[in-house]
């Protein structure tokens, strides 16, 4: 079953203005370690690679219900990807208590995200799932 869908659309030349003007702080502010070394690790793609993961926290807020209030932090979202380059969404603190709370009992939670961009665009989708246990297997916290 779906528990939440959320979407964002992020102008990259905005994340690039961002960057030139605050720097460390904006990057250290919203994204982690591991998401900044991905993107100072693409050089050409720099600004579009912190778009399209800002893209992705807005959207997994949305699909949490919240957006970016009641205690959410930026962080507490964060984007890597798989060796085959897929994205995959890590919830820690208050997203993965909103995430807790929202998934049914008997039910696991899966986070699936898309990202893409085509300049000066940047977007992503965000889809939460509950897929129920299989019997004997307990949710884990």
């Amino acid at each position: 079953m779906i528990l939440g869908i959320g979407t964002d659309l992020c102008n990259i030349e905005r994340i690039e203005a961002t960057l030139a003007r605050h720097g460390d702080r904006f990057r250290n502010r919203v994204f982690t370690e591991r998401e900044q070394r991905k993107a100072e690790g693409r050089p050409r793609a720099v600004a579009a690679t912190y778009a399209k993961r800002w893209a992705a926290k807005e959207a997994c807020s949305k699909a949490l219900g919240t957006g970016l209030r009641m205690g959410i932090s930026w962080k507490d979202m964060a984007v890597t990807n798989l060796r085959t380059g897929q994205p995959v969404m890590h919830v820690t603190g208050w997203a993965a208590e909103r995430l807790a709370a929202m998934t049914p009992p008997g039910h696991e939670a899966l986070i699936h995200v898309t990202l893409t961009d085509d300049h000066p665009w940047a977007q992503a989708f965000v889809v939460i799932e509950a897929r129920p246990l299989a019997p004997g297997h307990a949710r884990l916290p």
